[in-house]
C-alpha cells in the first residue's frame, strides 16, 4: 500500500482550472503596493504572460501536497517565482 500511495503522490498532476491573462493578474494585484506584488508583476511582464508562472507554480506546489497547500505556501511560491 505504501508503494502505491508514494507512486500516486509522485505522479499526481496539478493544474489550474480556467484561463487567466496578464491583465487579470494586474487587476488582482491592483492596490497591492507590496514589494512581492510589484516583483511578481515585473517578472510576468518580462516573461510576456502568465504561462510560465502557472507551470512553475503547479510544479512546486506538487511538493507541498503531503504537508498541505494553503495561502501562505502559494504566496511564498509566487515570491520565489518572481525572484527567479
Amino acid at each position: 500500500m505504501k508503494e502505491l500511495v508514494r507512486y500516486l503522490l509522485e505522479n499526481l498532476y496539478l493544474d489550474f482550472q480556467g484561463e487567466i491573462s496578464l491583465d487579470q493578474v494586474r487587476q488582482f494585484l491592483r492596490g497591492d503596493d507590496s514589494k512581492e506584488a510589484k516583483a511578481l508583476l515585473q517578472k510576468l511582464i518580462e516573461d510576456k504572460g502568465v504561462d510560465d508562472l502557472l507551470l512553475a507554480t503547479a510544479d512546486v506546489l506538487k511538493e507541498h501536497l503531503r504537508t498541505g497547500i494553503n495561502e501562505q505556501v502559494i504566496k511564498q511560491e509566487l515570491t520565489n517565482y518572481s525572484e527567479s
